[in-house]
């Protein structure tokens, strides 16, 4: 029971404590504020206890039966309890960022709420045991994100948002239609009935079709993509969220958990994902080499490694799964400190242009070392965290005989050196673009040198999540526990 409670817990303190939000702020900004990061806190701290216990192989399961089979279930493994102990860690560092970036803007009292809501939506998705709640949460995450994207209200900031929020709620509704399908053919929506059901009747490519669109358009992958770069007119801790924390990620999570886990899919059909990867990841990379838009060449940044997550994922090895679940924490870390650093900078400089800015590395030292330890991860330079990662996903690729994707993706990790060098280049050395330029408060500073820092040790001491993830990669790979 004690463990059933901390599940329910983790979901619901930031689901229901984010509308307490706002009602503090009348109160006190310094309270509301802090109180959001606690409810965000609470949910890694919460993941962290139960982490032992699904580590040795246990599964907690809440449950509760519903008319027309809308189960209420929450089912705690180690996939699940990864990805909310990264979400929530992540998104309680930039929470604390936000303190000093948010703290001079308007609709503070709503940003806080959509913030929290958005993390909890999250937690309720990673741990749902039913399409239909995982669903449910789904467009929670949908609705949070078109607030966020839209926090200036300007009208083309509002444009962006409705884009970015009608493409992925038409995904979501494809998705959604391949649910009851899926229901249809298997007779429930319980994910461990469907497990066996699939054993039996394996799904039909139209439903695959379905749930995938729901998938690509969340996680911003060709031809899906386009509304992730617009995404970046939201606030820097915003962006960070959507690219490193929660969004882009909801999209791989839910086709490791369907596809990987509950319901694998044929070879083909990962071919095809496969291919798909590869060609977002190339395409993406080209178009940040081009652009001049400092969040925006992050953005195509980010569906560039989204491809490499996808691709370790779709060749069903157990390096290549590794190298995903592991890329999917220093990721996280390194654009969640890219966007942050972004945000640093586009406040004290005001522009975004990387034409515009020259020489900060003389006025923002700091940030511009924790910009490059971080594109470094992202780079794939060792020791760092994200070499590692990438490492496992290509090594994966080349053990299931996919050598012409496998260079795809080589391809693609350089020209992710070429247009992070030639940012950092243009916004941090040369001749200084902005003499009015300075670093940012010391919380901002703070939490940018800290996934910088993270990002590094990451990969200096990779055998610490290099083990829990052998864990998890044994209970979705050999089935050892239920889904």
């Amino acid at each position: 029971m004690e463990k059933q409670l901390i599940l329910f817990l983790i979901v619901m303190l930031p689901v229901a404590g984010a509308f307490f939000l706002p009602v503090v702020g009348r109160f006190s900004e310094a309270v509301r504020n802090r109180l959001a990061f606690l409810l965000v806190a609470a949910s890694f701290v919460l993941s962290l206890t139960l982490l032992p216990s699904v580590l040795n192989n246990q599964v907690i399961t809440i449950s509760q039966n519903l008319p027309l089979g809308f189960n209420f279930i929450l089912t705690a493994d180690a996939l699940a309890v990864f990805m909310a102990m990264v979400s929530s860690f992540i998104s309680a560092i930039i929470i604390v960022y936000s303190f000093t970036y948010i703290s001079h803007y308007e609709n503070r009292g709503e940003y806080y709420l959509m913030v929290v809501l958005f993390l909890g939506a999250m937690m309720g998705l990673v741990f749902s045991g039913s399409l239909i709640l995982l669903y449910v949460f789904w467009e929670i995450t949908g609705i949070t994100s078109w607030r966020l994207i839209g926090f200036f209200r300007e009208k083309q900031h509002v444009l962006r948002a409705d884009k970015a929020f009608l493409m992925t709620v038409f995904g979501a509704l494809l998705m959604l239609i391949g649910f009851i399908r899926l229901y249809v053919e298997t007779g429930s929506f319980d994910l461990q009935v469907i497990k066996e059901a699939v054993k039996i009747h394996p799904l039909s490519g139209l439903t695959v079709a379905l749930i995938m669109a729901g998938i690509l358009s969340k996680s911003a992958t060709l031809p899906l993509h386009t509304w992730l770069p617009d995404a970046g007119v939201a606030p820097s801790p915003v962006t960070a969220l959507l690219h490193a924390a929660v969004l882009v990620k909801i999209g791989v999570y839910v086709f490791a958990r369907l596809f990987v886990v509950t319901m694998p899919l044929d070879i083909p059909w990962m071919n095809v994902i496969a291919i798909i990867a590869a060609a977002s990841a190339l395409v993406s990379a080209g178009a940040a080499l081009i652009d001049t838009d400092l969040k925006r060449i992050i953005a195509y940044s980010t569906i560039s490694q989204i491809g490499f997550i996808f691709l370790g994922f779709t060749v069903s090895n157990e390096i290549g799964v590794a190298g995903s679940l592991l890329y999917i924490l220093m990721h996280g870390l390194a654009k969640a400190g890219l966007f942050l650093c972004a945000g640093i900078i586009e406040q004290n400089t005001k522009t975004k242009d990387i034409t515009k800015l020259g020489g900060l590395m003389y006025t923002m030292p700091v940030t511009a070392l924790s910009f490059l330890f971080c594109s470094f991860s992202v780079m794939g330079i060792p020791p760092f965290g994200g070499f590692f990662a990438k490492y496992m996903v290509i090594a994966g690729t080349l053990q299931a005989g996919h050598l012409a994707i496998a260079f795809v993706f080589l391809f693609g990790a350089v020209l992710t050196i070429l247009y992070l060098f030639r940012v950092f280049n243009m916004v941090f050395m040369g001749d200084v673009g902005s003499s009015s330029a300075k670093e940012g408060s010391p919380s901002m500073v703070f939490c940018v040198a800290l996934f910088a820092v993270l990002s590094l040790l990451g990969g200096i001491l990779i055998s610490y999540p290099n083990n829990m993830i052998a864990i998890v990669i044994k209970q979705m790979i050999t089935g050892s526990i239920p889904t």
